[in-house]
């Protein structure tokens, strides 16, 4: 057991909160197929980052806004599977409103159906791809994440699943539990993961006042 002190959690949302991942990868296979792509490969590439980027890295010469568009009507209408992770509701509930957000590389809309779909709560401020010019492994998502809740990115503690997640809540300067929802354990050491979880049940919330004080079953 590892006790940590901070001053406010952000998390990602697929993978983290949400198991999304079969919805997903419908949605991507079905997409990469169409196009002539690996649908395996565009899958991998597509987590963890907001899609536009994926759509721009295999459609170079494409309308990328309508691809994108067309992507994110396809993940909204699919919310087959769509269902909180284990802990992530009950940790979620327990936390202050004004320590935690969620930072995702989805777009706002589809954010909040997913979340809603999963019974999860929707935040009070919400970092979403419509609210970035750069998406993860940039920092700019986790920088913005902490400056809407008031604290410095060092005294927080992002939550990912995702090696481009994790990159990017180091490169903001925090602290960063990954968990192995989506991805192998080697790659998020890799990545640079401080503590490695199972999932949020791995945590609880022991008290908060000035800090919150957590608990981490490593």
């Amino acid at each position: 057991m590892t006790q940590i002190h901070c001053a406010a959690l952000l998390f990602d949302m697929d993978g983290v909160l949400i198991d999304s991942t079969p919805a997903v990868a419908r949605v991507w296979r079905r997409w990469a197929i169409e196009r002539g792509f690996n649908p395996e490969e565009v899958v991998a590439r597509a987590h963890g980052r907001p899609s536009l980027t994926t759509v721009r890295e295999y459609l170079p010469n494409a309308n990328h806004e309508v691809e994108n568009r067309e992507v994110e009507r396809r993940e909204i209408e699919d919310l087959d599977g769509v269902v909180p992770l284990p802990g992530a509701l009950d940790l979620l509930d327990r936390l202050p409103e004004d320590r935690w957000t969620i930072v995702t590389s989805c777009t706002r809309a589809l954010a909040e159906v997913r979340l809603k779909a999963a019974g999860l709560p929707l935040p009070r401020k919400l970092i979403t791809s419509n609210d970035i010019t750069y998406g993860k492994p940039h920092p700019e998502p986790y920088l913005k994440g902490a400056s809407v809740l008031g604290f410095p990115p060092a005294d927080c503690i992002v939550l990912e699943d995702a090696p481009a997640g994790v990159r990017a809540g180091r490169a903001a300067g925090a602290k960063v539990i990954a968990f192995k929802t989506t991805t192998q354990e080697s790659a998020l050491r890799e990545a640079g993961a401080d503590w490695i979880l199972n999932n949020c049940a791995d945590i609880a919330l022991l008290n908060h006042g000035k800090d919150l004080k957590v608990t981490l079953r490593t």
